[in-house]
């Protein structure tokens, strides 16, 4: 018998695991990544919270899981059509390649928030703003954290909640890994610039997941970082570059100004381009956050409105990387019982 298709859409984390786990059930599986390496956002981050490890070393382990032998990878893949025939989907590629199959797994991950949204903030006006996709970037190059001057920052003040929690960009969610993205790069800062204080300006510090209350204390104890209660309200520029922020502390109740060399904003999830463009293609459902929209978040996270197609990872949600895994094995077994005549329509309704 000719094997079933299963077309992957996205070669982050969630789309390499949930392609990995088909092909290892004997699927037909092409991958379909719209950039040049496999690996999305993890390329650019140095360490992984809780435990420090590398982030290279998740992609090394996922790109052994991973062969051209048992999966048809596509670099460079720009979608431009997809759609279903009867039971049948056909993606086609901006340079006229079509793929077909039985089903489909959307893994077309995340965006980062366009911090610029937060004129009051600065980036993209002041210098020595930046973004914590911008700090992960200098930690994996190895060089000195350095100011626009190429001085030696004493002071850095780390802002959460930067386009997550927020009413007035229209996102109103939680982005789950801001919080604890922030309490590790604050100890990469300790650690990397001797004698700089850091600061955490915070909302609330949501440690939800194993371990990172525990690196949250080894912040505060053993680090030195300052935590601040308080949405940052304005940030501008002084003439030799540092940053005047104006912060409300909600726990002092009353309003704190100070300067610092470097402003990092912590900047949450937002719905990927990719996702939105082959989302409406397929005619998929969004929830209000913008996300993919499964069936039930409870008992079908990874099931989608149109039968045959299945979401995993942060395409449907913002995820820490150990959710994200989950995810994606779930969705792989989801769809293998798709295919494999489960009836899954008996379970849920598609109107």
């Amino acid at each position: 018998m000719k094997k079933k298709r299963v077309i992957v859409i996205g070669g982050g984390i969630s789309g390499m695991e949930a392609a990995t786990h088909l092909a290892s059930m004997g699927y037909d599986v092409t991958l379909l990544e719209k950039d040049k390496e496999l690996g999305g956002h993890l390329l650019g981050w140095e360490k992984l919270f809780p435990t420090m490890r590398m982030g290279k070393d998740v992609v090394e382990f996922l790109n052994k899981g991973i062969t051209l032998s048992k999966v048809n990878v596509i670099r460079k893949a720009e979608i431009v059509n997809a759609v279903k025939t009867g039971e049948i989907f056909t993606v086609t590629l901006a340079n006229g390649n079509k793929f077909e199959s039985d089903a489909v797994i959307m893994a077309t991950g995340y965006d980062l928030f366009d911090a610029r949204k937060k004129e009051e903030y600065g980036y993209g006006i002041y210098d020595n703003v930046i973004t914590s996709a911008d700090l992960e970037e200098k930690f994996l190059s190895g060089k000195p954290i350095l100011t626009s001057k190429g001085n030696v920052p004493k002071k850095i003040a780390l802002v959460h909640c930067v386009g997550s929690r927020d009413e007035k960009v229209g996102n109103v969610y939680c982005s789950k890994v801001c919080c604890v993205t922030a309490v590790k790069q604050s100890i990469e800062l300790k650690e990397s610039i001797p004698g700089v204080d850091v600061y955490c300006l915070y909302m609330d510090l949501r440690m939800f997941g194993m371990h990172f209350e525990t690196l949250y204390k080894e912040a505060q104890e053993k680090h030195a970082v300052n935590f601040i209660r308080g949405r940052l309200s304005e940030a501008c520029e002084n003439q030799d570059s540092s940053i005047i922020v104006k912060v409300e502390d909600t726990l002092a109740g009353k309003p704190l100004r100070m300067t610092v060399d470097m402003l990092v904003l912590m900047v949450g999830m937002v719905p990927s381009a990719g996702t939105v463009k082959v989302g409406k293609m397929l005619g998929l459902k969004f929830g209000p956050n913008g996300f993919l929209k499964s069936m039930d978040q409870h008992t079908m996270g990874t099931i989608t409105n149109i039968p045959g197609v299945f979401i995993a990872g942060t395409c449907a949600a913002p995820r820490p990387i150990n959710n994200v895994f989950v995810d994606a094995r779930a969705a792989a077994i989801t769809a293998s019982s798709y295919l494999e005549g489960y009836d899954i329509e008996k379970r849920i309704s598609y109107s």
